[in-house]
């Protein structure tokens, strides 16, 4: 009942759309935050929900509302929609429905096998993404990521591809110009300084980025961002301002605390935990600090990434804290017990189910000098329990577990 609104709408404005497993949100928004710095009114739609011309639109992912959110952007006079899109919604055909300008892949790794079935399945529907732009639009791919080889093979005729890098080595999988690459990255607990390699794009940059947010992984963001606006013409100074003045999404690696250093993040798959827990590791270092970590996995989803995940934990962080995620209809025993069978005995454990005693009891066992990650559940503001959404913001639980200890 849409496709003949939205097939008007999508000759009225730009879209530069973002799909990966990890990193959609934060790029997304750092897309539109180029769009505001360029002096334009900004649009975007992320899980998070839905702006346009600044004002928030809707929260859910409808398509009434996307619609409607698209048509305040035009009326508004923006020029760019940044947007997120996941797996679920290309493997439904929205591609097709809203075919991008400019693509972003940021990477893939295990995630949403619960729906997909296959590792293969779920590349496939990030891949309809691509297989819609149109001639002359432009890939912005993740060249330290193998799955972009896959990505460039089926690009369409006309297609221009564009790389990103934040390897210090030379990328070896995707047959893709490297437009961009850090050849240094140094994180610190009140920012991240991204050195940028010889290239075109880079002297406009000035060569190099000094990013406010803190962590390593907001540098991979940063330079597919950086990328997309340029493939969109936007000016080098708008870029750079933007992300040099971005802040943390809410729930994105957001530093709640700098002593001791408590994050909160989205973490919930083998390699955003294991990516979250080493730029944790990396910010601690100098000052000889340990990692607490707190999470667990979610109820009637992939079962599969529990022990792996448990194992990365046991791997990556010095404490874990093994608590309640949203167990949903399972057992959160039964959860607890598959993710401790992938321990190996390199951390300490404590299992505390109940979250918001983890959570105290993780902060309390943390020096000065430490870092406490609270993976899973990032900006969810309610915590699922059976079928009752009980309220429940990690990041308002450790604000008040710290405001307690002081």
């Amino acid at each position: 009942m849409y496709d003949a609104r939205l097939s008007e709408l999508t000759r009225a404005i730009r879209t530069v759309a973002v799909t990966g497993t990890n990193g959609k949100t934060t790029t997304t928004s750092m897309l539109a935050a180029v769009a505001r710095a360029a002096g334009e009114p900004w649009a975007r739609v992320t899980t998070l929900g839905m702006w346009a011309g600044g004002e928030r639109v809707a929260e859910d992912g409808s398509m009434a509302s996307f619609v409607r959110c698209v048509e305040r952007a035009v009326e508004s006079g923006a020029r760019t929609l940044a947007l997120e899109t996941t797996s679920r919604s290309l493997a439904a055909g929205f591609a097709r429905r809203w075919p991008p300008d400019v693509a972003v892949f940021t990477n893939l790794s295990r995630d949403h096998l619960d729906r997909h079935g296959t590792v293969e399945a779920y590349l496939a529907a990030k891949a309809q993404l691509f297989l819609a732009l149109p001639a002359g639009g432009t890939a912005v791919l993740n060249a330290d990521d193998p799955a972009s080889a896959l990505l460039a093979e089926v690009l369409p005729r006309g297609v221009v591809s564009r790389g990103w890098s934040v390897g210090e080595s030379r990328p070896q999988h995707v047959a893709t110009p490297v437009t961009l690459r850090a050849s240094g990255v140094v994180a610190s607990r009140r920012g991240t300084r991204v050195e940028l390699a010889g290239s075109a794009l880079a002297e406009r940059l000035g060569g190099a980025l000094h990013l406010r947010v803190a962590g390593r992984v907001h540098a991979h963001n940063a330079l597919a961002a950086a990328v997309a606006a340029d493939a969109l013409g936007y000016d080098p100074d708008a870029i750079r301002a933007a992300l040099e003045s971005f802040e943390a999404v809410p729930g994105r690696f957001e530093v709640v605390a700098h002593e001791p250093l408590v994050v909160v993040d989205f973490a919930h798959t083998p390699d955003a935990l294991a990516q979250t827990l080493r730029a944790a590791r990396e910010l601690v270092a100098p000052d000889g600090g340990r990692v607490v970590c707190v999470f667990g996995c979610g109820g009637d989803r992939d079962r599969g990434k529990r022990p792996e995940m448990g194992t990365i934990a046991d791997a990556e962080a010095d404490l874990v804290v093994l608590t309640n995620d949203n167990p949903r209809t399972e057992s959160p025993e039964a959860i607890a017990d598959m993710v401790a069978e992938g321990a190996r005995g390199q951390a300490g454990w404590t299992r505390e189910l109940d979250r918001r005693a983890a959570i105290r009891l993780a902060i309390q066992e943390a020096n000065r000098v430490d870092a406490v990650v609270i993976a899973g559940r990032g900006h969810e503001a309610v915590q699922i329990v059976g079928t009752e959404r009980r309220p429940f913001s990690d990041a308002d639980v450790a604000r008040q577990a710290l405001a307690a200890i002081t």
